[in-house]
């Protein structure tokens, strides 16, 4: 059997994971622009909340596979999914398509981005990975810059339904040199994929997310439908919790949570994603539908914590095994709070540079915590778990994003209305919340009168300044939860495995 030839799979990887970060990256500047085409702005959130919730059921799925069946195959598996849904997101024709498009395009995302971390954690040990994963994070700083900028372009030159199609030949490429270059020897063995789990997963959080989503928009809060729901989610993940505790492969191994260290990185990673998707939606919608700048300045608006991100999880990685893990977490999640802090002092006729400095802040944040807690799980165990413990760290990212998003697009949706309601503006002709949806695109908000736009620009923002307040405490959170973190690096032994530890 041939030998994997490491440099070139560490290339593969990385253009892998330069089209989940790309994703991300221009998704959420053009949704001020897909939801003025489509319309339907209080179903913004679920075209980010769907497609974190499938993420997150399928990412365990995989990861386990990855570690039965070989990281390549489940790789092309999951991407060859991604692309159909990719492909079918860029032709929806309506909001609820899309949102349908993105589920499926999501389950595809369950295996890219962890799959990729695994093979690294497979190809690198200690320092040394430390020292590519902080190479691995600089992708994310690539992808950040070009794609703001692709995306802007695709928005205000040609159309945002290409956002999706890039998609397509990034793939393939990372497909073929995956093929090429990584030649595994893995062993084998009887298995059982743990569908019911998935399934009462997917269950439970619906339910959750649709509460939450619906509540006091089309649902009111005291109904029975709602009510049911919530009894429906928290059955369904009583349940959940109750068969992964019994399951012979378990979805979400209950027993990494035995393990020092993993438990705290996962709560700690659940909050800090829920930080993220604040800012990667929140922040291009304020520079687009406060700020009435284009799709382009709002993508570029994020390009600062893109760069600060890699730069961060470099210098991370090189000093976290002499400082430790915790002390290198507390120094991100510190930088989160601060940046979060700051966003919420920025008043309504703000420039663009508070956001660009904020945003080179929280992107070192980011690079500093989340690299610690990414090498702090795959330390913990042996390779046979190695995969599935990545998975579980991606699955509580997702989870933060997907719970996060809903509360915000809740917390959203609900001063947007009150305080549309007080201005008495639904009962105004052209200014209903879907009209403020329109006005999200600046060249619609140049045929409105001024004195309009800017009343309907001010509702939005006092949506947003709530969102951001509530950004704060969850940056907190997630700082006081790092300082529980070990102060050193688990030994990689056997012993700690919980297959060996069962």
């Amino acid at each position: 059997m041939r030998s994997t030839n490491r440099q070139s799979v560490t290339i593969a990887v990385m253009v892998a994971t330069f089209l989940t970060a790309m994703d991300n990256t221009v998704v959420s500047t053009a949704m001020p622009t897909i939801v003025s085409d489509l319309g339907g702005i209080q179903l913004m959130s679920w075209v980010f909340a769907v497609y974190v919730l499938t993420t997150a059921a399928t990412t365990p799925l995989f990861g386990k596979l990855s570690d039965l069946y070989g990281r390549k195959l489940v790789f092309t598996i999951g991407t060859t999914l991604f692309l159909v849904g990719s492909a079918l997101s860029g032709a929806s024709q309506t909001m609820v398509e899309l949102i349908l498009f993105r589920a499926f395009q999501g389950i595809g995302a369950g295996a890219v981005f962890p799959i990729t971390l695994t093979i690294i954690g497979d190809l690198y040990q200690g320092e040394a990975r430390a020292r590519i994963q902080g190479l691995f994070s600089a992708v994310w700083g690539i992808s950040g810059v070009v794609g703001p900028l692709i995306g802007g372009f695709f928005v205000d030159v040609l159309s945002w339904r290409w956002i999706f199609y890039i998609n397509i030949p990034i793939g393939v490429a990372s497909m073929i040199l995956l093929w090429t270059f990584l030649h595994e020897k893995f062993e084998k063995k009887n298995h059982r994929i743990d569908i019911l789990g998935a399934l009462l997963f997917l269950v439970g959080i619906s339910s959750l997310l649709f509460a939450i989503l619906s509540g006091g928009q089309t649902i009111a809060w005291n109904s029975p439908v709602l009510l049911g729901l919530l009894a429906v989610s928290a059955v369904s993940l009583a349940l959940f919790l109750f068969v992964e505790s019994r399951a012979i492969e378990p979805m979400l191994p209950l027993s990494l949570f035995q393990l020092p260290g993993i438990a705290v990185a996962n709560l700690a990673s659940l909050f800090g994603s829920a930080v993220l998707i604040a800012m990667s939606v929140y922040i291009p919608l304020f520079v687009q539908g406060i700020m009435g700048q284009s799709a382009t300045s709002a993508g570029l608006t994020l390009t600062p914590m893109s760069i600060g991100w890699p730069l961060g999880a470099a210098v991370g990685g090189r000093i976290m095994f002499r400082i430790g893990p915790r002390s290198t977490s507390v120094l991100g999640a510190f930088l989160l709070v601060l940046g979060c802090a700051w966003l919420t002092l920025l008043p309504i006729g703000t420039s663009q540079w508070p956001f660009l400095l904020i945003m080179v802040i929280v992107g070192f944040g980011f690079g500093f915590a989340f690299t610690a807690f990414t090498i702090l799980v795959q330390s913990a165990v042996d390779w046979t778990m190695r995969g599935t413990s990545t998975g579980t760290n991606q699955f509580m990212r997702n989870i933060g994003q997907t719970l996060g998003i809903a509360f915000f697009g809740l917390l959203l949706n609900d001063t947007v209305a009150q305080k549309l309601m007080n201005k008495a503006l639904i009962r105004v002709t052209h200014g209903s919340a879907g009209m403020l949806g329109r006005l999200l695109d600046p060249a619609v908000a140049s045929h409105f009168p001024p004195s309009f736009v800017q009343m309907m620009r001010a509702v939005l923002y006092d949506g947003l300044h709530a969102v951001f307040i509530t950004v704060i405490a969850v940056s907190i959170i997630m700082f006081l939860l790092t300082l529980f973190l070990p102060t050193t690096f688990p030994e990689q032994t056997q012993s700690q495995s919980p297959k060996a530890s069962a």
